[in-house]
């Protein structure tokens, strides 16, 4: 007798037809509900008070109905949309209804609480609420891949206590009475922070109502392999993924471009959600099997993709995060090399950044640099800036990468601290005059390149492309350049090495490998790359100073940004540190008062990975292995193709 630990059964017991139509027709009111008005003043950000014409959030409504509907069709093997459900899967069709719930409550709930009342809602806004809802509960009426139990962690009885002395606190300080009982010195710091007392009880009362949750659902893993794809022409297949590309730039420029934190907010639910039905569908599974086949297609979309992006806008805002997007997720793939690949923990690889900024500064031809008179073309500076870095990196790798684990974490954390004082010390009064102290290194002369200026404006057809434009075209050369750089070393020989080092330097050791060699060469090459792109950084923001680098900060980069943006996006990959800097960029500078509280959210964002998907958002599918290696079936079970040890 065998036994499986996933079953597919419905969470609420409704008949078949009657759950598909309540789905279909929930989601088709959600979507319906973009044309109506959602409230009828336009103070609320958005202005969605028109009808037949949606705008802001209501976009958000009308895709999640959609995708809600199609995915619904699909799994019922409708004729023209069974691509769109390779899995068969009714996960996907929750997880869509899920995301369309989130947005239209997210809403509605953002228009009473800015608006004061319900009284402020018109009709659209309860059809979306309504809409949305019904597309739930038919979701989980429908047949889905769950577990059969789910272990339940306890919680601690001490938790609740903890929340309701918090709640206490909260109201006692909102009276004013419970202020007797706090020193004077602290009050500032407690009545400015009074969110704190109620996100740590809304905190414990959401962990245990998500456990509830869970327990409940036990919506799992879908275990079935997906069927063979029908076989398409090479034409086809690449038309295919040039498609996919160009939604997925415009969804890109759909979140960039938000113009409130209301819609942005929304926008990260509806693509969380979004992601998750697609996966669960089977959608991404076979376009990672087309973007396998066809790399060099791949590639070259993704960053035409992306060098399309500026072309888009019709203002320089938003095309600055993009070229900012660019820099930092290009040093945090230097990093990669050092943490992903190498295993070592370097808490100071901001200051390889600005050793590169800084070189580059000083022979561009500013009036601030002690070298005024030296203006060498960008592509030397870039260089000096590049071979700087690398000499750094060797100079402080030398001495100190034969510490491991803790100890080398802070010898780094410490060479991060040091260069910046010293960056403040070297202005002719505390030290040699070299950097102007902490007023830096202003007026870098803008790149000109074979007579192109990059800080003027050209004229691209009807289309202009300003300063931030041109240099995020330069950008996607240097990212280019490190990718292939990343790529070439991480499949070769020395490649292997880092991984064997990363994984047990001892062993590693024990069959030839010179450790200390590896690990040198690793921190050289992430210097080499952080210096590259810190050339680029200093003449895109036109001045370089020593508060840029620190280890933490309000605005990126500093080395725990850089360090985040790996381990979230994924270590030992490309893609990974690329999406994890994308995202840890995009949602403090749209999202500003997450600005003052980066450090918490990027603490609440590590757990929450760790705890859920420790291999990270795009994983290395060895680490992906490690970390499930409990959940690969037993032979003769059914296999994941995901998570085989021929992709280790």
């Amino acid at each position: 007798m065998t036994t499986t630990s996933h079953e597919t059964t419905p969470v609420l017991r409704l008949p078949g037809t009657a759950a598909l139509a309540a789905t279909v027709a929930g989601g088709v009111l959600a979507a319906a509900s973009a044309a109506m008005s959602w409230t009828w003043t336009d103070a609320f950000p958005g202005d969605l008070t028109y009808y037949g014409s949606p705008a802001g959030l209501q976009w958000l409504a009308l895709a999640g109905g959609l995708l809600t509907v199609l995915l619904a069709l699909a799994s019922r093997a409708l004729p023209g949309l069974r691509w769109l459900s390779p899995s068969g899967s009714n996960n996907g069709v929750l997880f869509a209804a899920l995301g369309t719930l989130a947005v239209c409550w997210y809403s509605v709930i953002a228009i009473t609480v800015q608006l004061d009342g319900l009284v402020n809602l018109d009709p659209g806004g309860w059809v979306a609420a309504v809409g949305s809802l019904l597309a739930v509960v038919g979701a989980l009426g429908l047949p889905l891949d769950r577990r059969t139990a789910v272990q339940q962690p306890a919680v601690a009885r001490w938790w609740y206590l903890v929340a309701a002395v918090a709640a206490v606190l909260r109201y006692g300080l909102g009276e004013g009475w419970a202020l007797n009982a706090v020193p004077t010195g602290v009050r500032p710091i407690v009545t400015e922070n009074l969110w704190f007392f109620v996100a740590l009880p809304a905190g414990i009362v959401g962990f245990k109502l998500w456990l509830l949750l869970n327990a409940w659902l036990r919506i799992g893993r879908i275990e079935r392999p997906l069927p063979a794809a029908r076989a398409l022409p090479s034409w086809a297949e690449i038309l295919v993924v040039t498609a996919v590309f160009a939604v997925g730039l415009g969804v890109v420029e759909f979140g960039i471009s938000t113009e409130y934190g209301e819609l942005f907010i929304g926008f990260l639910l509806l693509v969380v959600f979004g992601t998750a039905a697609l996966l669960s569908s089977g959608v991404i599974a076979r376009l990672r099997e087309l973007t396998v086949r066809h790399r060099a297609v791949t590639t070259g979309a993704a960053f035409a993709a992306a060098g399309a992006f500026p072309f888009t806008q019709s203002g320089e805002t938003y095309v600055l995060i993009g070229a900012n997007i660019l820099i930092f997720a290009t040093v945090a793939l230097g990093l990669n090399v050092v943490v992903g690949l190498a295993g070592l923990l370097d808490l100071g690889y901001v200051a390889f950044l600005g050793v590169g900024a800084y070189a580059a500064a000083l022979v561009s031809g500013s009036p601030y640099s002690v070298f005024r008179g030296v203006h060498v073309p960008f592509p030397v500076a870039a260089l000096i800036g590049a071979l700087a870095a690398l000499v750094f990196g060797v100079v402080i790798g030398a001495p100190t990468l034969r510490l491991r684990g803790d100890y080398l974490a802070i010898v780094t954390l410490g060479f991060g601290e040091i260069f910046r004082i010293g960056m403040n010390n070297l202005d002719g009064k505390s030290g040699p005059s070299l950097t102007n102290g902490p007023n830096g290194i202003a007026a870098i002369p803008d790149v000109n390149l074979f007579g192109f200026d990059f800080g003027q404006p050209h004229d691209f057809g009807p289309v202009q492309l300003g300063k931030f434009g041109n240099y995020l075209l330069l950008m996607l050369v240097v990212t280019a350049i490190v990718v292939v750089v990343f790529g070439r070393v991480a499949n070769s020989r020395i490649g292997r090495a880092w991984v064997a080092i990363r994984e047990d330097e001892t062993a590693a050791e024990a069959m030839g490998i010179n450790g200390f060699r590896v690990k040198l060469i690793a921190f050289a090459l992430g210097a080499t790359l952080a210096g590259l792109a810190g050339a680029v950084q200093a003449h895109v923001s036109g001045a370089v100073s020593p508060d840029q680098y620190q280890f933490a900060g309000p605005v990126p980069p500093n080395s725990a940004f850089l360090l985040a943006a790996v381990i979230l996006g994924g270590m030992g990959t490309i893609s990974g540190p690329l999406v994890g800097a994308a995202l840890l960029f995009l949602i403090p500078a749209k999202l500003q008062f997450l600005q003052s509280y980066q450090l918490l959210a990027f603490g609440i964002a590590l757990i929450l990975l760790m705890r859920f998907r420790p291999e990270g958002l795009i994983p290395n599918r060895r680490q992906q292995l490690e970390f499930h290696e409990a959940d690969v079936p037993a032979p003769g079970g059914p296999v994941d193709d995901a998570l085989t040890k021929a992709g280790a």
